[in-house]
């Protein structure tokens, strides 16, 4: 992905607030909403998760960045 280890933490501290915004979403939406708006934040909360899924992926296996 990128060569430099700072960018790689920052891109994934931005991929695990990805996850906790998913999180909190999906919480939120269960217990508080009904209906459509429920549904569209439950689309937005997966859609976060998968984006921050593939994040780490490709740099966990774009393995170890030279120094």
């Amino acid at each position: 992905m990128t060569s430099d280890p700072m960018t790689n933490m920052w891109i994934s501290f931005f991929a695990m607030g990805l996850m906790f915004i998913s999180v909190v979403l999906t919480i939120f939406t269960k217990e508080k909403l009904s209906g459509f708006l429920r549904y569209l934040l439950l689309t937005i909360s997966f859609i976060c998760i998968m984006v921050a899924g593939f994040i780490i992926f490709f740099t966990v296996f774009a393995g170890p960045t030279p120094e």
